[in-house]
């Protein structure tokens, strides 16, 4: 089960490039059930995530390129292109940073996971993040491939 909250970016966090990062190109086979393939820099994936916005089940699966290459045609959606930054927070939290590309370029997005709603609740963002869109399904990767940028 994933528990994870979505905003927006206020501003970009300082010294971005003293973070790991990886380059993510995704689409969808389907966005209802959501079933994604992604390639994050060499390493590819099948997912799976259930409907839901804060908490839903998420079922990912490895795949070899060949894999990968013989699923991608199957994409039914415009091709997401970002880079992910994976920023430390306070309390072991992980803040992972979205910065979009081509056709999404300008989107910025955050997302945080957590071990239990609670503590979803008690989170705090840092002052760089923006608009909390935990529950607006507009943000979900899936719509964004399909309908672009909320406006």
């Amino acid at each position: 089960m994933e528990i994870e909250r979505k905003f927006l970016v206020h501003e970009l966090p300082e010294n971005l490039d003293k973070f790991e990062k990886r380059e993510i190109v995704q689409g969808y086979i389907s966005i209802d059930p959501t079933i994604r393939l992604r390639k994050s820099n060499d390493e590819y994936y099948l997912t799976f995530k259930s409907k839901g916005h804060l908490k839903r089940e998420e079922m990912e699966f490895p795949l070899t390129r060949e894999q990968f290459e013989n699923l991608w045609p199957k994409v039914d959606s415009s091709t997401i292109y970002k880079t992910r930054y994976n920023i430390p927070l306070e309390n072991n939290l992980i803040a992972e940073l979205d910065v979009y590309h081509e056709n999404l370029e300008g989107l910025l997005t955050v997302e945080v996971e957590f071990v239990s709603e609670k503590d979803s609740e008690k989170f705090i963002p840092p002052h760089w993040f923006g608009k909390d869109v935990t529950h607006d399904s507009r943000y979900k990767n899936s719509n964004i491939a399909v309908y672009g940028i909320p406006k």
